[in-house]
């Protein structure tokens, strides 16, 4: 059915509305341009190794097998043979990236299962960064004498701002 003067899709004047065809694209094109560039600027954030849990980490108890807490937890990261006894260590990362430039590491834990002479599990350790040194979240302090003083501050070279890890 025609309306206005003869035009379907007329204005109420009955002149056709030229500009309201004409910048509907452009603002869908102007929109899809902002939406594209602030979409590129956000952040990613990328999760590597092993994201241990409260309730993963209540799971291990003293006197637990190493073989127990395999199966709790999973395959270790890496292990070491210490004085008195083994570790397994369960490492994770998180990175935060923006657009193309390079992921930026912002979190680095360390989990470490100590297991005595015998096999069976002695303590856990929840290592990561505070105040630029490693910190135990399980005791909630900065541990002064470990058995693997060394061997955890490799696992943080490059993380946090650049100074000494631990006092020595």
């Amino acid at each position: 059915m025609m309306t206005n003067g003869g035009l379907a899709n007329g204005a109420a004047d009955g002149r056709s509305d030229a500009r309201s065809r004409c910048v509907g694209p452009w603002q869908a094109l102007l929109v899809g341009a902002t939406v594209l560039a602030l979409a590129g600027c956000a952040s990613t954030t990328l999760k590597h190794g092993h994201h241990l849990s409260e309730n993963d980490l209540q799971q291990v108890q003293p006197g637990m097998t190493e073989d127990s807490v395999r199966m709790a937890l999973g395959t270790p990261a890496t292990t070491s043979a210490l004085p008195g006894g083994n570790a397994y260590y369960y490492i994770s990362s998180t990175k935060k990236q923006a657009a193309f430039f390079k992921p930026e590491e912002v979190d680095r834990k360390v989990v470490a299962v100590y297991f005595n002479q015998v096999g069976s599990v002695e303590k856990v350790a929840n290592y990561g960064m505070k105040d630029g040194r490693v910190f135990d979240y399980v005791k909630n302090e900065t541990p002064a004498h470990m058995r693997d003083k060394s061997f955890i501050s490799r696992f943080f070279r490059g993380v946090g701002p650049k100074q000494k890890l631990l006092d020595e």
